[in-house]
């Protein structure tokens, strides 16, 4: 999800487009940028004493991000693959160099669902729902970095971020464009096939090597359609793919309600994604059928399962949403885990051992990954503070980078499950000054 608001987004992502008022060129502009990066540090508050700790300008050298030109989707309007708005689809992209040249990394944009035709229609005037709101220029951070200091593996691939706006994950396919009498469009699953047509047609179809990765919405995108991109690409190119803090649980919140539950549901019907999920058992609720765990049950294509346990998105909105907690006890916790009292501490190791629980089937697959660090974040691997840096949380000495590499070329078996929190001082852990918005 934007992370999932861009109110609550990490520091370096509310720092784009602050630096690029800088201007992009001389070294003060770059030392600007510096100095803020090293503020953003503060805002993910480091677990050890921040007195003590020495935070370097992280893996850019004396580099600004580079800067890659938003593409809408030539025909996706005649093949009704729109936004929710009407308006086509769009995508970044960054062609590869060198031996990266037929290498492809597709990163799919988060950004929350919408449950409703109110929340919808809301985000049918921002970039989550039309690409008239969409930047026409980002920079490619983290795992799209073409700085190989910052991405050793993958930094000359193609790389590609394929921008959110239909609300569903990639994944409704309604053909009424009115709702209510009101315009709408419920097309994630056409927008999915007409980008990637695109892409084939630029040369994704004679990818050699290709790794679809996603971020929280998009990490749940990713599960959905990881077979289908490994069906894209020739069958003897390695595919494997991604999902960074996605993985979200069906489990109670501190209420006894099952609110993420119902919140699934109601995305569920109103963008008739069930079709989507022909394994889903019949006695099952829609939105059940909408659950990581229940999808990664059919994947058959290598699967890297990013996430942090104390995933501050889900600590708000899975197991302290709002209306569980009228007293707002939970308030001051929720925006900082150094805040939460021992009773609210033993709830979230609970929280944990769900999350394990969930893995423990996958984690049995030989060809599947997992990096699950004890940080209170949300999304890694579009963070260049967290993807790799010297500052970077690191388990057995790796950082996240790291280990996605050796997993996806095979280096070693990656099977990373961090101690509990609060025991690893790498972590970066988000302080907010106000709460996710719920999209």
């Amino acid at each position: 999800m934007p992370p999932l608001s861009s109110a609550a987004a990490p520091a370096t992502h509310r720092l784009r487009l602050w630096y690029r008022r800088l201007g992009r060129r001389g070294a003060a502009g770059v030392a600007a940028f510096a100095a803020a990066l090293l503020a953003a540090a503060f805002f993910l508050t480091p677990s050890r004493d921040p007195s003590t700790t020495s935070y370097s300008y992280p893996s850019y050298g004396h580099r600004l991000p580079t800067l890659v030109d938003l593409t809408l989707v030539d025909g996706a309007k005649e093949k009704g693959a729109v936004c929710l708005d009407g308006t086509p689809p769009g995508y970044h992209w960054l062609p590869g160099f060198g031996e990266g040249s037929d290498k492809w990394l597709l990163h799919l944009e988060g950004g929350s669902w919408c449950r409703n035709l109110t929340v919808c229609g809301q985000r049918k005037k921002t970039n989550l729902g039309s690409s008239d709101y969409m930047e026409r220029r980002i920079e490619f951070v983290g795992i799209l970095s073409d700085d190989e200091l910052q991405n050793p593996d993958f930094y000359n691939w193609n790389k590609v971020k394929v921008m959110y706006c239909d609300g569903a994950s990639f994944s409704g396919n309604v053909e009424a464009e009115f709702q209510d009498g009101t315009s709408f469009f419920f097309r994630g699953q056409r927008i999915w096939e007409a980008v990637m047509d695109d892409l084939l047609s630029k040369g994704l179809s004679r990818a050699k090597e290709a790794f679809l990765t996603g971020c929280s919405a998009g990490g749940l995108s990713t599960y959905i359609h990881c077979d289908d991109f490994r069906a894209l690409v020739p069958k003897a190119s390695t595919v494997k793919c991604l999902a960074d803090g996605g993985f979200f649980l069906d489990v109670e919140d501190i209420s006894g309600r099952r609110y993420m539950r119902s919140f699934y549901n109601d995305v569920a019907r109103l963008q008739d994604v069930r079709k989507k999920f022909p394994r889903c058992r019949s006695d099952m609720e829609p939105g059940q059928c909408f659950f990581p765990r229940e999808v990664a049950k059919g994947i058959s294509t290598p699967m890297f399962i990013l996430n942090p346990a104390y995933d501050v998105w889900q600590v708000e909105h899975v197991l302290s949403p709002e209306g569980s907690d009228p007293e707002r006890l939970w308030e001051n916790c929720r925006l900082d885990i150094t805040k939460c009292d021992s009773k609210q501490l033993e709830t979230l190791q609970g929280f944990r051992k769900e999350l394990l629980d969930s893995l423990n089937e996958f984690k049995k697959r030989k060809e599947w990954g997992m990096f699950i660090n004890s940080c209170y974040i949300h999304c890694q691997s579009m963070n260049p503070l967290t993807w790799h840096s010297p500052s970077a949380p690191r388990i057995n000495n790796k950082t996240i980078a790291e280990a996605v590499g050796d997993w996806f070329f095979n280096r070693r078996e990656v099977k990373e499950i961090d101690c509990e929190y609060p025991c690893n001082p790498t972590c970066h852990n988000a302080v907010l000054s106000r709460p996710y918005k719920e999209a």
